[in-house]
């Protein structure tokens, strides 16, 4: 078991022990952490955190870039922005969604809606409502 600490500028998302932390970095992909890592720094992609807990349970937080830290028991994600299932705001979502995807129909250059479809989709997908 190792702390983990899930960090934005707004919040500390979540603070707790784990067996095993998953997330996915922009050069390496997805990684898993468990005790006895070594030690680690990445950047984080536009994508989920799993923090497992003993017994399987899971805590899945949606990742907005930022960097993911691995330093002896402890495991430090530093995101722009995370937020756990239930602060997603669905509606939300989908309308962000909705409008990025109107966006690129008009523009599929447009890389402000690109990313903005890429936020929204996690969001989607964490909250399970896709």
């Amino acid at each position: 078991m190792f702390t983990v600490e899930v960090v934005s500028p707004e919040a500390v998302s979540y603070t707790g022990t784990a067996e095993m932390v998953i997330a996915r970095t922009v050069d390496d992909g997805d990684i898993a952490f468990q005790t006895g890592h070594v030690p680690f720094i990445g950047t984080l992609a536009v994508w989920s955190v799993d923090v497992v807990k003993e017994g399987g349970e899971r805590d899945v937080f949606a990742v907005h870039r930022g960097f993911v830290q691995v330093s002896g028991d402890q495991v430090t994600i530093l995101s722009d922005v995370s937020e756990a299932v239930d602060e997603i705001d669905v509606p939300r979502a989908r309308a962000a969604r909705e409008a990025a995807l109107a966006a690129l129909t008009a523009d599929s250059d447009d890389a402000d809606a690109a990313a903005a479809l890429q936020r929204a989709e996690l969001r989607l997908r964490v909250a399970g409502a896709e």
